[in-house]
């Protein structure tokens, strides 16, 4: 299953303890749902843990129950409907909506004066109409609706809250997601997946030491291709001077440095002004190092 199916599938372990959070989480679920209006509700879920806790919660915000819920052990996505109308009318009462008149949806904050009100709606929301990406690819958390005003109050019950969502719009829908890892790893804990706002927060661990680690490889790689190169360059120049017979009226401590170096052409600058008799600092051993590339030019020069 993918990482958004068992977040939902964790979030359904365990029901809201109260009748006024119910309503809330059915709030954000119908308001999310692929179709919430007076003459139906159909939530479509291929998630038989989702499918169960619908069947559960509608009793228990609105004392009734669905039109119709798929047999258990169905493949597949399922519907689950409420098409009759005198539930219709009680459910909308109960948001404050008078079917009649209904033109676009909007957030009854009424129904979401509590914290946990709205923690349960910011649930329900998830439930229906949210997805998050597997972590270990990439950090993606989204609400998804239909409805405008719905998506734009969304966004603001989520400002208070605390967060900083962003919002889009994408083929006819209104998006509100996040990117931030830390802000995913919140946002699920806020509704009910701890677990998995844990293994977000292992997977981001893993990816930045691994990223960590891959730098640092790559730092070193550098490193050590610069080394080969000056390496070489110094002992192309150090020949040189061989070649044209001028080693041996060179200064004694670059007569040293370059037979030093000729001895030992894998060794960086550091080590080679360790191991020097007498030891010279790097800076030193540098200087007699470009001393000797120099006088190789001018020679080339001549």
């Amino acid at each position: 299953m993918s990482f958004s199916y068992d977040t939902k599938t964790e979030i359904c372990k365990y029901l809201p303890g109260s009748k006024c959070c119910a309503i809330a989480e059915c709030y954000g679920m119908l308001l999310y749902a692929n179709t919430f209006s007076a003459r139906e509700i159909r939530i479509i879920t291929g998630n038989q843990n989702l499918g169960r806790r619908i069947a559960k919660m509608f009793p228990q915000a609105f004392s009734l129950t669905l039109d119709n819920v798929p047999e258990e052990g169905q493949i597949g996505k399922q519907a689950y409907i409420v098409s009759d109308p005198d539930k219709l009318s009680h459910i909308f009462e109960t948001y404050g909506i008078s079917p009649g008149v209904l033109l676009a949806h909007h957030v009854n904050l009424g129904v979401l004066e509590d914290e946990c009100c709205r923690r349960s709606f910011i649930r329900g929301a998830f439930l229906t109409g949210g997805a998050i990406t597997d972590p270990k690819k990439s950090y993606h958390l989204e609400l998804v609706t239909d409805h405008y005003s719905v998506s734009r109050e969304a966004y603001s019950l989520l400002l208070e809250i605390g967060f900083s969502p962003k919002e889009t719009s994408r083929g006819g829908n209104y998006i509100t997601y996040f990117k931030q890892s830390a802000a995913i790893e919140d946002f699920l804990t806020l509704i009910g997946a701890p677990l998995h706002a844990m293994e977000l927060m292992s997977a981001k661990l893993e990816k930045d030491m691994r990223n960590s680690v891959n730098r640092k490889v790559n730092c070193d790689t550098a490193n050590v291709a610069k080394l080969v190169d000056a390496s070489a360059m110094q002992i192309e120049a150090i020949k040189k001077i061989e070649a044209a017979g001028k080693f041996e009226t060179l200064q004694e401590k670059l007569r040293q440095t370059a037979s030093l170096r000729l001895r030992n052409p894998e060794l960086s600058i550091r080590e080679l002004a360790d191991i020097s008799a007498p030891p010279v600092t790097k800076s030193c051993l540098s200087h007699r190092l470009r001393k000797l590339v120099e006088l190789s030019s001018q020679m080339t020069a001549q």
